[in-house]
């Protein structure tokens, strides 16, 4: 079958044939973490994804650049330009160095990441190690009469890019409405326009993190370090940009202002943005009480679950729903996600096992269903992407790989091309489009889910945290599993 491609572009509002810039290359930048605090399930259903277009563009035959950055510095408790930088606070009350904060919760994402089965990005640059190249993006944006200097802080004069700029093109808003929705400046603020936003912030003398600049010592803005890290490693234009719904009205309006006010163009083609996670119809908080860490749910260890569930039911569940719809978790939703999950993979063993051991006369019938149930799997992916269809598909896929295996259908009914092709798709989609794979409790993703655990649960131990301690012990207790502990702290675990 033709394989044309179509994604949704939120730049454009509508769905449209995805045509990369130089084929079979194909440029992909997506925002990643802000590694201060432990990755919550809400960002690793956005990483989850883009793990799945990821693959999926690879499966096409496109030679992908992935680019997903890390948030080392400057980005500030208000995801504006007011309070504290997030990771020089954790610092500060951890008494510890920024670079200690950053590595511990980078690593522990990469950790989640591989426990979830994703696929890492061809590059992952951080903040930190970008400093020259956002000052150098700084002084473009300057030079063109587009961002001023107050007191060492440099900002973009949203108003000025404007005359001749739409600001709002990808969030959809006029600057009209939002200047009259944006509080006004009161005096107190060193910006010329309510909207402007920094490229560069003075630091004070105790702030943690700063760099020397042509405008004395200081940080970056938060928005500043895509814009200058997606130019470096992709061009000034590529494909696609990705990242949370959250981030498309400030964060991505503002990167795509400081490309087009530095070099005239909109870095992106596509933009890509994943929807919100919701429990229960609400929106996940921890002041609701409803938001809960990964380790959580494999564990069964949060309040408002029955048990815990397995990484692959999680990354399954996630599946159930487009990238771009809410999807809402409750213990019904996702035990039926793990039921799901559990008859494809029962199918997937099936499949492995299944032979053509003799040839009898091709039922037409039999084989047009199959190639189209295969073709539906294509159908549903180039459909922007459309898991649930392509699930539905492997549903139906499924359906024949059971009648076969019983012996209500003999397999020689269907040509051996079709055969082949059957077995071809199926573990195609099931393993590397959606990265499901079969999981094995005496395997290695045990050993790995179980060291993250029992990471954090010393590291709740040593902050005296004796609560959540009990409760991990207790949570892996009721999955089978024993903790040794020790003055060193926990570092075995035996199967009971």
């Amino acid at each position: 079958m033709e394989q044309k491609l179509f994604v949704y572009n939120t730049l454009t509002r509508s769905k449209e044939e995805f045509k990369p810039l130089e084929a079979p290359h194909v440029g992909m930048y997506v925002c990643g973490p802000t590694v201060y605090s432990d990755v919550h399930l809400g960002n690793c259903r956005t990483f989850i994804s883009f793990d799945l277009i990821f693959r999926y563009l690879n499966h096409l035959g496109y030679k992908v650049r992935y680019v997903r950055n890390i948030t080392d510095a400057g980005h500030l408790e208000g995801d504006a330009d007011d309070g504290e930088d997030k990771i020089s606070k954790k610092a500060k009350l951890a008494q510890l160095e920024p670079m200690e904060i950053v590595q511990k919760y980078t690593v522990d994402f990469h950790k989640v990441m591989e426990i979830f089965n994703a696929l890492p990005p061809s590059i992952e640059p951080t903040a930190t190690g970008h400093i020259i190249e956002q000052i150098e993006l700084v002084k473009d944006i300057m030079a063109r009469g587009l961002a001023y200097e107050v007191d060492g802080s440099v900002y973009f004069d949203v108003e000025k890019y404007s005359q001749t700029e739409d600001y709002g093109m990808l969030n959809g808003r006029k600057l009209e409405d939002m200047l009259n929705n944006t509080r006004s400046l009161g005096g107190q603020d060193d910006k010329h326009g309510k909207l402007d936003f920094a490229l560069w912030i003075k630091a004070k003398p105790e702030h943690l993190m700063q760099w020397p600049s042509p405008w004395g010592m200081g940080f970056p803005g938060w928005h500043l370090e895509c814009s200058a890290m997606s130019n470096k490693y992709l061009g000034h234009q590529f494909d696609i940009h990705g990242g949370g719904i959250d981030l498309m009205p400030t964060h991505h309006t503002n990167e795509i202002a400081q490309n087009i006010a530095s070099c005239g163009k909109v870095p992106a083609n596509y933009w890509l943005h994943t929807n919100m996670l919701t429990i229960n119809g609400q929106k996940m908080s921890k002041s609701l009480g409803n938001s809960f860490l990964p380790h959580e749910l494999f564990l069964g260890t949060h309040p408002l679950l029955k048990k815990g569930y397995s990484p692959m039911v999680v990354r399954f569940f996630f599946m159930q729903a487009s990238y771009r719809s809410t999807i809402d978790f409750s213990n019904d939703a996702i035990e039926a996600a793990e039921s799901f999950y559990k008859k494809l993979s029962e199918s997937a063993k099936k499949l492995a096992a299944l032979e053509q051991k003799e040839t009898t006369a091709v039922d037409a019938e039999v084989d047009a269903a199959i190639n189209t149930f295969c073709d539906d799997c294509y159908r549903g992916m180039n459909d922007n992407f459309n898991s649930p269809k392509t699930l539905e598909a492997l549903n139906n896929l499924s359906k024949w790989i059971n009648t076969f295996t019983v012996g209500t259908r003999k397999a020689g009914e269907v040509s051996a091309d079709t055969f082949a092709r059957m077995k071809k798709t199926y573990n195609d989609f099931f393993f590397d489009v959606l990265g499901l794979k079969q999981e094995d409790a005496s395997g290695g993703d045990t050993d790995q889910l179980l060291e993250l655990i029992i990471k954090l649960r010393n590291e709740a131990k040593a902050n005296k945290d004796y609560a959540t301690s009990d409760k991990i012990r207790e949570g892996l207790k009721n999955a089978g599993f024993q903790l040794n502990d020790s003055k060193q702290g926990t570092t075995d675990w035996v199967r009971i």
